[in-house]
């Protein structure tokens, strides 16, 4: 648990790294933009392709496709659950979108990986990759559409021509590109899968440099617990692991996939949130301060389930 522990702190560490270097006048504007542009159109399709190539193989991915089916029901109910909890608080419709997308989305590789792999071992990556695909499908569809369409008036249809175009974005497309190679049996050649490694490894920590930056100029009153902030958390917490465990009651289900799927269902909210909602004019700064809250709440939520899950 040490080292799930030292996980979560690790993020922590590089958001506050961010945090001083906008304290320095490091960034302005133009910058953190910057920062928004480099991470959408190079580092996030690079890590998309890579995270795939490296860690599936053309059988193992077609062989755990049945496994996907858990964690897709199970998010696809949090986001219906999260739509309808936005309109009983009543949220803002000017992050209404941002607050469902934060609800039912969550940390899965940033987070989830280091932490299951610290708790399960090796053999827990797999599951982690399962759980991770269904996590990025949504995201980058139903999370994507829900947080560009943050104050406007007319509420398009998902599958209407502009919301299409906000989804069909460089990181679905790198994901795209991945699954597509990984069924065809492609070999990329080593240059290739080196520089994707290379460009995806700056997603992380450019990431969480812009968080830090973004809570620097957040308002304190902005940090005060909300109906907006509880919700989130309780999505993130409560409701998105219950929901997973609720629906492999009875099944004949590997029991070390259930646990990686309850661990993956509990993390954090997505750490691209921010910089999506950035690239959509949705309220980045709520993003940041959920990324920054949700990562300390971890800190005490996931040990409580991974020690749940491993008694005997």
């Amino acid at each position: 648990m040490y080292t799930a522990l030292e996980s979560i702190l690790s993020i922590a560490s590089l958001i506050t790294i961010g945090f001083i270097l906008a304290q320095r006048r490091w960034f302005d504007e133009k910058s953190l933009n910057l920062i928004v542009k480099l991470i959408m159109q190079v580092s996030l399709p690079a890590l998309m392709i890579n995270t795939i190539l490296t860690n599936f193989t053309n059988k193992q991915f077609l062989a755990s496709i049945n496994g996907l089916i858990i964690p897709i029901l199970s998010i696809l109910l949090c986001y219906l659950v999260a739509i309808l909890i936005s309109k009983f608080l009543n949220i803002d419709i000017k992050k209404r979108g941002l607050f469902v997308s934060l609800f039912f989305n969550s940390n899965t590789i940033f987070m989830g990986m280091p932490i299951n792999e610290a708790i399960f071992g090796d053999k827990s990556i797999p599951y982690v990759l399962l759980y991770y695909i269904a996590n990025t499908i949504f995201f980058w569809t139903f999370g994507v559409y829900e947080i560009s369409k943050d104050g406007t008036s007319n509420h398009e249809n998902i599958l209407s021509l502009k919301p299409l175009k906000n989804v069909i974005s460089p990181p679905f497309m790198g994901f795209v590109t991945a699954i597509i190679i990984l069924i065809l049996n492609i070999s990329l050649p080593k240059w290739i899968m080196d520089t994707c490694k290379y460009l995806g490894s700056l997603t992380t920590p450019l990431s969480m440099i812009f968080v830090g930056a973004t809570i620097y100029s957040t308002e304190i009153k902005d940090f005060y617990i909300n109906k907006e902030i509880i919700g989130v958390l309780i999505g993130r917490f409560f409701i998105s692991p219950i929901i997973l465990i609720l629906l492999t009651l009875g099944r004949d289900i590997n029991e070390l996939m259930r646990n990686v799927f309850v661990i993956q269902a509990a993390m954090p909210v997505m750490t691209n949130s921010a910089i999506i909602s950035k690239k959509y004019n949705s309220d980045y700064k709520f993003a940041s301060v959920m990324i920054a809250i949700s990562t300390i709440a971890s800190l005490f939520i996931v040990p409580l389930y991974s020690s749940i899950l491993t008694m005997k």
